[in-house]
């Protein structure tokens, strides 16, 4: 599993970006408003990652900071939504303005992204709603979601990497460091949070 890369950023698309890490050239879909903020061309970058698996594919998608990669765990786990339509909607809006979109449940807001009619952003907020909820905004999050830093965050990748939802991998993970403590190993965290999610 790919949690980021950091290396020079080689050349930008429409939805992608290609980072070069000693000399291997990584394409990564991205939002726009990521290509945006990434820096110009042949200059140091860093961007968080999700690695996409599928029966045909591996696909790494690239976020500025690890809240915009949060939500779109969040948003793809909603049905319906796969990574084009959750990078559209974090391409028109800030994860701020998403969360306060769907925690007062404006659905037209979630609807101003591309390819997101009214009946998929009424599900996006329905779904989601429950969710946001529990969702503490971090010191200068910028409202995102408060997934523990290190390796809370990387428990979390790893459930889903093993193919658990968002949903189901963020509220074993929870559990688990809620048990544990917050000083809890990554090893640890995982196995609790298998054993939690298993229940």
């Amino acid at each position: 599993m790919i949690a980021h890369l950091k290396g020079r950023l080689d050349s930008t698309g429409i939805d992608h970006a290609v980072i070069d890490v000693g000399g291997v050239g990584y394409l990564v879909g991205a939002s726009a408003r990521t290509l945006s903020s990434i820096g110009p061309v042949g200059e140091a970058a860093m961007l968080h990652t999700e690695m996409l698996v599928s029966e045909d594919s591996i696909r790494l998608v690239g976020f500025a900071s690890a809240d915009e990669r949060d939500w779109f765990r969040l948003l793809t786990g909603v049905q319906g939504v796969g990574s084009r339509v959750a990078l559209a909607i974090l391409s028109a809006l800030e994860p701020t303005d998403l969360m306060r979109a769907i925690a007062s449940g404006d659905k037209a807001m979630v609807a101003r992204a591309n390819g997101v009619g009214p009946k998929l952003a009424q599900r996006i907020v329905m779904e989601l709603k429950d969710k946001v909820g529990g969702i503490v905004l971090a010191p200068g999050s910028g409202g995102g979601v408060a997934a523990s830093a290190g390796a809370g965050a990387d428990a979390v990748s790893a459930l889903l990497n093993l193919g658990f939802r968002p949903a189901e991998a963020n509220a074993a993970v929870a559990a688990a460091e809620e048990e544990l403590g917050a000083g809890a190993s990554l090893d640890a965290l995982v196995r609790l949070a298998l054993r939690k999610a298993a229940k």
